[in-house]
């Protein structure tokens, strides 16, 4: 008796984990859809044309060209996450070097002294991926609504690291 009480409750728990997996994934492609509407017009305004990714589809890639003094683009990935999250990463892509990066970067180390002590007091975080590929992020919770005139500000706010790339790049040429 206790093992068929038990296997029910596992086949309950099951079927409510199912559902909220189901509702969270119809939440996210809810997301997507706002997301896609609100990159239409700010990457207008950007001169970005955003598109969807081919390799995960809850993300955008535009790439920023005009207007930068010190990088030659800035790649933008747009991430859509399953927790009602949402990161705006900023990859800056210096003129004919790629990527920052700081395992590449000529001081290394000072590179990563610049980024932390860009994060204090910044509208952007600065952090490195998992093969050392530096990048300016923000990250939306969306507990009070999908915030699209904030979404808005951050990516018009993206030319204006430039200026900071100009700074790091000159640890990477030393």
């Amino acid at each position: 008796m206790k093992t068929l009480l038990g296997l029910a409750l596992v086949c309950s728990l099951g079927g409510t984990l199912h559902a909220q997996k189901n509702g969270d994934d119809a939440q996210r492609v809810a997301n997507r859809e706002k997301m896609r509407n609100v990159l239409s017009t700010a990457g207008l305004k950007l001169g970005v044309d955003f598109r969807q990714s081919e390799r995960q589809p809850f993300n955008f890639i535009g790439s920023l060209k005009s207007g930068l003094q010190n990088a030659e683009s800035m790649e933008i990935l747009v991430m859509i996450g399953s927790r009602d999250v949402i990161t705006i990463q900023t990859y800056p892509h210096l003129r004919g070097g790629g990527y920052i990066n700081v395992g590449r970067a000529g001081n290394g180390t000072g590179l990563m002294h610049k980024l932390l002590s860009l994060n204090d007091g910044r509208f952007f975080y600065w952090g490195a991926d998992d093969v050392d590929d530096v990048f300016a992020a923000f990250t939306f919770t969306l507990e009070s609504g999908f915030p699209a005139e904030s979404v808005d500000i951050v990516l018009r706010s993206i030319p204006l690291l430039d200026t900071q790339v100009g700074e790091l790049a000159e640890l990477v040429r030393q």
